[in-house]
C-alpha cells in the first residue's frame, strides 16, 4: 500500500500539528449554526435500503437535534444543525414521535445525530427506555457513535430493543497519519476494539469511510478506501458506506486553497464501490447526498445512475464509457 505524503502539508504550514491546535484552527473557520427547536428533528425522510437478505427495506431516517459532538473533526459540517447545550430530557422522544407521525410505515429506523447516540451530553440516557419503546415496532434500529462512547450503555440499549441494534462508526480511513490529521481522536486499534465489543454483544456494525480525505491524491484516495473497506469488513462490519469527501465547513475550503484537498471524482467512487462489492463480505453503499456537486463531465448523470443501481442491487453494473474524461477507464 502506497503511503500518503505529508511533505506538502509540513511545508505549507497551513494546518496545525497538535490536536488542540487543530481543534482551535477548525473552530475558527466555522460559520453560524442553524436555528433549531429541541422538540423537532432538523430533518427526516423515508427511504429504501437493500437488506442482508436482498429485500428492499423501507426505512425511516431521522436527523435528531441535540448537543454538538465534542470531537471537532476536520471535514465535519454536521455541527451546523446542533445545539450548544444538552437538550432537555424528553426532547429526543418528542422528536421521534414528531417524525414517525409524519412518515410512512417502515421496517427499520436510522438515527443520525451529528455525533454519538451514546454520548450522555447528546442523547440523555434517561430517555433510553422511552426511545426503545418508540422503536419497538421496527426490526432494526441504526444509530451512530464514536468508539469512545461504545460500552455498557450501548449494551443495555441493545438488550432493551425488540429488534436488532446496529451501530455505525465513522472510521473514515485506516491510514494512521491521515486519521490523526482528521482530528477523529481515535486510532484504528480503538476502532477494532469497539468492533470486537459490538460483535461479542450481538450488535451489528456499519462503517462510514471517506473517499479521498484531505492530504491524498486521487489514486491514494481510492487505494486507501479499498484498504479501509478490507479492514472494516475483517473487523466484522456488515455494511460499509463510502462517502466522497466534501467541502462546505470553512476548514476544507482553506485546505483546498492551499492545495491540500480536492474532492474525488465520481469514477473513483465507482471504483471504490466495485472493490467493496468484489470482496463479498457485506453490503457497500455509495453515499449520493449532494452528488451533483461532484459533476465534472457530461457522463456524470449516467455514472450516478450506475451507483444507484449498485446501491439497490449490490451487484456491479456495466461500466460507463466516456471518451471525454478520465472516467472512461471506470
Amino acid at each position: 500500500m502506497q503511503a500518503v505524503s505529508t511533505q506538502t502539508l509540513s511545508e505549507a504550514e497551513v494546518y496545525p500539528n497538535s490536536s488542540a491546535e487543530r481543534t482551535r484552527w477548525i473552530l475558527q473557520r466555522r460559520g453560524p449554526k442553524n436555528d433549531l427547536h429541541t422538540s423537532v428533528p432538523y430533518a427526516f425522510l423515508w427511504e429504501e435500503e437493500i437488506g442482508a437478505s436482498g429485500e428492499m427495506l423501507p426505512t425511516a431516517t431521522l436527523f435528531l437535534t441535540n448537543r454538538e459532538c465534542p470531537y471537532r473533526c476536520l471535514m465535519c459540517d454536521l455541527w451546523k444543525n446542533t445545539t450548544d447545550s444538552r437538550v432537555p430530557p424528553g426532547s429526543i422522544p418528542a422528536q421521534i414521535t414528531y417524525a414517525l407521525d409524519r412518515l410512512p410505515a417502515a421496517r427499520q429506523i436510522k438515527f443520525y445525530n451529528a455525533g454519538s447516540f451514546f454520548d450522555n451530553q447528546a442523547i440523555p440516557p434517561e430517555d433510553d427506555a422511552e426511545i426503545a419503546r418508540l422503536v419497538s415496532r421496527f426490526e432494526r434500529a441504526i444509530v451512530e457513535s464514536h468508539p469512545a462512547f461504545i460500552g455498557e450503555r450501548c449494551h443495555r440499549f441493545a438488550a432493551s430493543l425488540n429488534g436488532k441494534l446496529e451501530v455505525a462508526i465513522g472510521l473514515e480511513t485506516v491510514h494512521p497519519q491521515t486519521l490523526a490529521l482528521l482530528n477523529k481522536r481515535f486510532t484504528v486499534a480503538d476502532f477494532e476494539r469497539s468492533a470486537a465489543f459490538l460483535t461479542r454483544n450481538g450488535i451489528d456494525l456499519r462503517v462510514f469511510l471517506l473517499l479521498r480525505p484531505p492530504f491524498m491524491t486521487e489514486q491514494e484516495g481510492v487505494q486507501w478506501a479499498e484498504e479501509s473497506l478490507r479492514v472494516a469488513f475483517n473487523s466484522g462490519a456488515t455494511v460499509c458506506c463510502l462517502i466522497p469527501t466534501r467541502g462546505g465547513n470553512g476548514a476544507m475550503e482553506n485546505l483546498a486553497e492551499a492545495g491540500l484537498f480536492t474532492p474525488p471524482s465520481i469514477s473513483s467512487l465507482e471504483r471504490a464501490q466495485e472493490h467493496g462489492l468484489e470482496l463479498r463480505q457485506g453490503r457497500v453503499f455509495a453515499d449520493l447526498w449532494d452528488i451533483e456537486s461532484f459533476y465534472q463531465c457530461v457522463c456524470a448523470p449516467a455514472r450516478v445512475e450506475r451507483l444507484i443501481a449498485m446501491n439497490r442491487t449490490q451487484r456491479i453494473a456495466p461500466p460507463i464509457r466516456c471518451a471525454l474524461c478520465a472516467g472512461a477507464k471506470a
